[in-house]
């Protein structure tokens, strides 16, 4: 093969397309002009592209939020280029300053290893594991030793390093900042080169490290990787990102009844941007389901499509089928065939008490205040009186609409 074709490779419509679906909902692509030669080189030669993610384990498990980049990944996996799954075990023991205000107290290594496995197992709901690279960046950062640490950090320049906005307001407000944090972005960067990637994707929080990558690759004599950065994915609420402290957020282990119900909770409009993040149909595909909601179909049609893939996909089409099935059924006020059986003792029971020890609630006092919201049925019927004490019998006690529960109370 001619150099002129490596350097100036054709852009075929495989090519194009490859670009489009790169380019499908992310927010930066830089620089796209150096991606679409790397494609198009692809295409050309037969060779695959390295696609680097990496992911530092900080916590036990991930929501469907994390997946946005994951999904990327796998639909750069599904044209046949080689996906390189990082795992940050020696990275993770610094902490990542990223979008931070102040400095974060370091896993412990056997903290990192547990929630490792579990990411591991997560991200490959998503990947297709046969074809993933898994890696751990501790296999050449522990080995670089002081020495070479000393000459990674001579190839960036402290300057450089306060022009990132988090390091740059902390200095300002004098909030204190740590030098083994200076050393993430530089041992995030030396992953691209160990790796030889070609493109690394992250969070739009990320971009710093992805450009500290690029800028280390071209120091080490190597071509510099592109980056592509995901936008944060906003929440159940449609306003904030998703995220478990602010309790908008789905897990990616939760049930598949909660699954399926929460992403029938999302607006109209969020859907569409859900759809273009998360769902793995063409763009096309979407774009007349779109025009149809636009032509008068009934918007929740979709928008069960899309509990039902996003279900399907950390569960099976099995359990999608039944979670619709029960959400049907709860939506007309009917009682899931398999609720849990609750046997009690102490009759007359207050309410209160009741769904405390059947764990419909956290405390008597919380069951209260879901009675005054309206939110607790027994047999149907709304309780209203938070002094209502249930003689001996079975009920079913219901509150809200996912949480049942068949007492039999003596």
């Amino acid at each position: 093969m001619s150099d002129n074709l490596l350097t100036n490779p054709v852009v075929t419509d495989r090519v194009r397309e490859a670009m489009a679906i790169s380019l499908r909902g992310c927010e930066e692509l830089l620089p796209r002009e150096d991606w679409l030669r790397k494609l198009a080189r692809s295409e050309a030669t037969g060779q695959p592209l390295r696609i680097k993610l990496g992911l530092d384990p900080t916590a036990p498990d991930i929501h469907i939020g994390h997946t946005v980049v994951l999904n990327k990944m796998r639909q750069l996996q599904d044209l046949g280029h080689t996906v390189i799954f990082l795992i940050g075990d020696f990275t993770t023991l610094i902490g990542d300053p990223s979008g931070r205000n102040s400095t974060r107290p370091p896993l412990t290594a056997e903290q990192i290893k547990v929630n490792a496995e579990t990411y591991k197992a997560q991200a490959f709901k998503v990947l297709d594991p046969a074809k993933t690279e898994l890696r751990y960046n501790s296999e050449w950062s522990d080995a670089l030793g002081a020495r070479g640490m000393i000459q990674l950090a001579a190839k960036y320049t402290v300057a450089r390093m306060m022009e990132r906005n988090d390091f740059h307001e902390r200095f300002h407000a004098g909030t204190s900042i740590s030098v083994h944090e200076f050393l993430y972005p530089l041992m995030q960067g030396y992953d691209s080169v160990a790796l030889k990637s070609d493109i690394e994707l992250g969070g739009t929080d990320q971009k710093f490290n992805l450009l500290m990558g690029r800028h280390l690759q071209q120091e080490y004599g190597q071509e510099p990787q592109c980056i592509l950065t995901m936008p944060l994915l906003e929440g159940l609420d449609g306003v904030e990102k998703m995220s478990k402290s602010k309790n908008n957020y789905i897990g990616i282990t939760e049930d598949a009844n909660t699954m399926f119900a929460k992403v029938l909770s999302i607006s109209d409009e969020l859907m569409w941007r859900w759809y273009t993040l998360l769902s793995f149909k063409s763009m096309a595909d979407i774009d007349a389901l779109r025009a149809e909601v636009a032509a008068g179909r009934n918007p929740k049609d979709a928008k069960v499509m899309l509990a039902k893939e996003i279900t399907a996909r950390f569960h099976s089409a099995a359990a999608a089928d039944a979670a619709e099935a029960d959400f049907i059924t709860r939506s007309k006020g009917g009682v899931p065939d398999d609720i849990p059986e609750v046997a009690l003792t102490g009759a007359p029971l207050g309410i209160g008490a009741l769904l405390k020890a059947a764990g419909l609630a956290a405390s008597s006092s919380e069951g209260n205040r879901l009675i005054d919201g309206g939110g607790v049925r027994v047999d149907s019927s709304v309780v209203s009186d938070k002094g209502l004490k249930l003689p001996a019998g079975t009920y079913v006690v219901q509150v809200g609409k996912r949480k049942f529960a068949r007492v039999t109370l003596a």
